[in-house]
């Protein structure tokens, strides 16, 4: 069984926040921009391939940020399933990303990683309980305007408390099921 998440709320705040057009980029009145956010791995919503999961090599997929901001300082992503058997499993917190200008590319190197719901730092590949039905994978990734200042290892609740007011986010969700 795994381990509850203590951010499993906070998570699914800042989510359905960015989705419905709340929250701030330093200013309360506006909303965050959206960015776009792809994978060479796979479509939004669609069904990851096993080589990303527990049931292959466990490697984790390629994830590209669109266009951000001119002011943003630093890209957060994280990757959670809001599906996971007593609540919410952050399968990844990376922060600290430097934006590369248009189309910053790829969020999966560089910056810092913090824990997961695993206690682990690192990728932790999605890996659902057998007949739990089909899981979403969601890969959240925020352009922030000023530096988190978080620290290696830092918890999900640390990184998802760091992205309360965001300039712009944007999410891809990937399915698995067993």
């Amino acid at each position: 069984m795994r381990p509850k998440s203590s951010a499993a709320t906070i998570v699914g705040l800042v989510v359905a926040s960015l989705a419905a057009g709340c929250g701030g980029g330093g200013n309360s009145s506006q909303p965050p921009a959206r960015l776009h956010v792809s994978s060479s791995a796979f479509i939004n919503n669609s069904r990851l391939a096993p080589k990303y999961t527990c049931d292959g090599a466990g490697e984790e997929p390629a994830v590209q940020a669109g266009t951000v901001p001119a002011s943003t300082s630093e890209l957060v992503l994280i990757v959670s399933d809001p599906d996971a058997p007593g609540g919410t499993f952050t399968h990844l917190t990376r922060f600290g990303l430097k934006p590369r200008g248009p189309g910053s590319g790829s969020v999966n190197n560089g910056g810092t990683e913090g824990r997961n719901s695993a206690g682990s730092t690192g990728w932790t590949p999605p890996c659902p309980p057998k007949g739990s039905g089909t899981h979403h994978y969601v890969w959240t990734v925020y352009a922030l305007r000023d530096p988190s200042n978080l620290k290696a290892g830092a918890s999900p609740a640390e990184v998802t408390a760091a992205v309360k007011n965001p300039l712009a986010g944007g999410s891809i969700t990937a399915l698995y099921s067993r």
